[in-house]
């Protein structure tokens, strides 16, 4: 499993199947998964709908011949970049207690050398935040994808460190002046992991669990493992048409791209959580009042940055994406990896949704982030919206 089920590109032999908490009134989310779900093939997707921070529904989807594994609610999936919202709130949590400056420079607080370029000493924990480190990967490829060259560097054999790469990227110069460009960096997000696990003296894993996720009763987010065999009960299998030579041995076996040709226990802070619809949209509404963060701090987060509003009307806050709209703010963030699409969305209006997709390429060529403006319809086709909050019935 792994690769496109037989027949992919046609719905031959496919099954829909769709259970979990909805109500009267909101069949335009059922009619929205499904349309597009199967327009792309998709055999797997969990979506949870939350308004005024009531859970109005948590749906799980399948579209599929292979019954071996149904999709629900509480099913659990790889985040991958809705991972950084969640360190962003860990790196909140710490400066609200003041344990951590989001001015305290990144290089002498992880001990990263200089020597390469003297600008890195001028790195933030904000830079970091914001994306504006230095690192470009449109000019410097990512390298939380260059195994094979972190581990030909260091002369060590795969499977490649977090500290590996970390010194594999500090040998060498910055893209850009730090503060003066937006770049998208998994790389530093993986230091704000590196830097919740340094001033907690926690693991980064341990520090998210006990004092962003408990403190809002989720308790089944996990980070993921790549191997297949490593899979967490309830975890949904992952869809590619893509494949590569494993980077967690040296064997150079071919695999299917979500299952060993990329590394993702490396990727804890910046893509490596994994949740279920429902856990990530309550974690969602940490954000809709003060409780494990005060009012100032989710303040902070939404704040426009000094480089302001980008030519598409957004700007990125801490950890999330900010579109300043007519009657407040729109903030989300999206994530995508071989063998999975996700988006978190905070609507102006009290609206918050959160969909879980286990495939992010397929044979049809239709766009995957088509997702978000569907679900901006199917929302403004509901006229009347339930009271009746499910988070109880998740344990949430």
């Amino acid at each position: 499993m792994g690769a496109f089920p037989a027949g992919a590109a046609s719905a031959a032999g496919r099954v829909w199947r769709a259970n979990g908490a909805t109500a009267t009134g909101l069949a335009s989310f059922d009619t929205t998964m499904k349309t597009f779900m199967q327009a792309r093939t998709i055999p797997h997707a969990s979506l949870a709908v939350v308004r005024k921070g009531k859970l109005v529904l948590a749906r799980g989807y399948s579209w599929t011949a292979d019954t071996a594994y149904t999709a629900q609610p509480t099913s659990l999936f790889r985040l991958a970049s809705l991972s950084k919202p969640v360190t962003a709130t860990a790196i909140m949590k710490l400066v609200q207690d003041g344990k951590l400056s989001l001015s305290a420079k990144v290089a002498p607080l992880l001990g990263l050398s200089t020597a390469a370029d003297a600008r890195l000493g001028d790195v933030t924990v904000q830079h970091l935040l914001w994306h504006v480190g230095g690192w470009d990967s449109s000019v410097t490829p990512d390298p939380m994808f260059a195994d094979r060259a972190v581990s030909a560097e260091s002369g060590l054999p795969l499977p490649v460190s977090q500290s590996q790469i970390i010194t594999y990227v500090t040998r060498r110069r910055l893209d850009f002046a730090p503060g003066t460009k937006y770049a998208y960096s998994n790389f530093g997000y993986l230091l704000l992991g590196r830097i919740v696990s340094k001033v907690s003296g926690l693991s980064y894993g341990e520090y998210v669990r006990q004092k962003v996720l408990a403190p809002v009763k989720i308790g089944r987010m996990a980070l993921g493992r790549s191997a297949k065999s490593l899979g967490r009960p309830g975890e949904a299998p992952y869809f590619s048409g893509g494949t590569g030579k494993t980077v967690l041995d040296t064997t150079g076996t071919v695999v299917p791209s979500p299952y060993g040709a990329f590394n993702l226990e490396n990727m804890d802070a910046h893509g490596g959580w994994l949740a279920s619809a429902v856990d990530l949209a309550r974690f969602s509404t940490i954000y809709d009042g003060a409780g494990v963060l005060t009012a100032a701090s989710i303040s902070k987060v939404f704040a426009k940055p000094p480089l302001g509003v980008n030519a598409d009307g957004w700007y990125y806050g801490l950890g999330w994406m900010v579109r300043p709209v007519t009657g407040g703010r729109n903030t989300w963030h999206n994530g995508s990896l071989p063998g999975t699409s996700t988006l978190m969305v905070r609507r102006f209006d009290g609206l918050n949704w959160v969909v879980l997709l286990d495939q992010r390429d397929d044979p049809s060529g239709l766009g995957y982030g088509d997702i978000d403006g569907a679900l901006h319809k199917a929302a403004d086709a509901v006229t009347t919206w339930p009271t009746t909050d499910r988070f109880p019935t998740y344990g949430l």
